[in-house]
């Protein structure tokens, strides 16, 4: 059975004052982490998900499998269904999401949740009570997650509505949730490469 990687990668990162995905981070940029994390993670194929300075993101980075979201500026979950329709076309059964902002997340975390993979399964890293990133998104959930998404809730409001399928897997001895929201978060540099 497929599992691939859905890295969100697209938004402006206003607050941050530059696209995350260029942000350096550990001695490579965010977005090649996220990608390297689904890659040592096991999953067979990854789909970035860019729109602001896209470009720049695929010229930094010029390896990886992009997807154009033309609607970034609208939230996260345009982002989000670009990556599911795009994922649509290949023989994944399930997809594990990941934010770009989000680098504490582990490769030993994504081999967790992706254990539970099959189409109809949910579920979500858990973290001392709090449910997070990554999450495990069967293929029989995609239509109904991207009808369901809105703005920057992303599969929030579809993973509420379903939580009694959702199984949360504990991760928070290997993983950190915490996201890059302002420079010197998680001691980011605070000027891109690219």
């Amino acid at each position: 059975m497929e599992i691939a990687g859905l890295v969100l990668a697209a938004g402006a990162g206003q607050r941050y004052g530059m696209p995350k995905a260029l942000v350096p981070w550990q001695g490579s940029l965010l977005v090649e982490r996220a990608a390297a994390v689904a890659t040592e993670a096991g999953l067979a194929r990854t789909i970035v998900v860019v729109g602001a300075e896209a470009a720049r993101v695929r010229a930094a980075v010029p390896g990886l499998a992009y997807v154009d979201n033309p609607a970034w500026a609208t939230g996260m979950a345009s982002s989000l269904r670009a990556g599911l329709a795009a994922l649509a076309g290949t023989p994944a059964a399930a997809a594990v999401v990941l934010l770009v902002d989000m680098p504490g997340v582990t490769a030993a975390a994504v081999r967790r949740v992706a254990a539970l993979a099959s189409p109809a399964a949910l579920a979500m890293g858990g973290y001392a009570g709090r449910r997070s990133h990554p999450v495990l998104l069967g293929r029989d959930h995609w239509d109904g997650v991207a009808a369901a998404a809105t703005g920057d809730r992303g599969a929030r409001s579809y993973l509420r509505d379903h939580a009694a399928e959702v199984r949360v897997v504990p991760v928070g001895d290997v993983a950190d949730d915490t996201d890059l929201d302002v420079p010197g978060d998680l001691g980011a540099e605070v000027t891109g490469r690219a």
